[in-house]
């Protein structure tokens, strides 16, 4: 499957939002990444936010605060993600172990400082925000009623390399 890098965003205003919260741990026993598709952020509280509404289906970027995917270290998060067809999280920040699986998945975590995420959170106040990605040019386009925010973001060689293959397995494929 083809990943693509960017769509329509939701934004989760919290910080520390940990792998429970994500996919929650009764599903984790599921024998395919496919089973976990319909609880995606299933135990999520936050205010305003429906894990079955409209805005997570449509959604293909997640845009956040620090410290994502804490908790417990496993690859269901961001599975859950991928057979969502969310390919991009933007946060302050994450857990390391969470980071990484992303990228092993050839997906992308991207980091941004506060301030430049407080743009992207007061473009939601405009309404619908579309974000596109240039990964070539390690920039993030975010677009709401007429108005643009762009970003720069920092992606190892190595990063860079695993989501270009579409992930860990497939870069160890075409090099070995």
């Amino acid at each position: 499957m083809k990943k693509t890098f960017g769509g329509p965003a939701i934004f989760l205003d919290r910080s520390d939002i940990n792998t429970d919260e994500i996919i929650p741990a009764k599903y984790l026993t599921e024998v395919t990444k496919e089973a976990l598709e319909p609880y995606i952020l299933e135990d999520l509280k936050l205010e305003g936010f429906d894990p079955k509404g409209d805005e997570l289906k449509r959604a293909r970027v997640v845009v956040t605060r620090e410290n994502f995917g804490c908790g417990s270290s496993r690859e269901h998060a961001p599975w859950v993600f991928e057979v969502n067809a969310i390919h991009t999280i933007i946060a302050e920040s994450y857990a390391r172990i969470f980071r990484q699986n992303m990228f092993n998945g050839g997906m992308l975590a991207i980091e941004l400082p506060r301030q430049d995420l407080d743009r992207l959170f007061a473009l939601d106040k405009d309404g619908d925000v579309d974000i596109a990605v240039d990964l070539d040019a390690q920039k993030v386009i975010a677009r709401s009623g007429g108005r643009e925010e762009v970003c720069s973001f920092e992606i190892s060689a190595f990063d860079k390399a695993l989501v270009e293959a579409g992930g860990w397995v497939e870069f160890a494929d075409s090099r070995y």
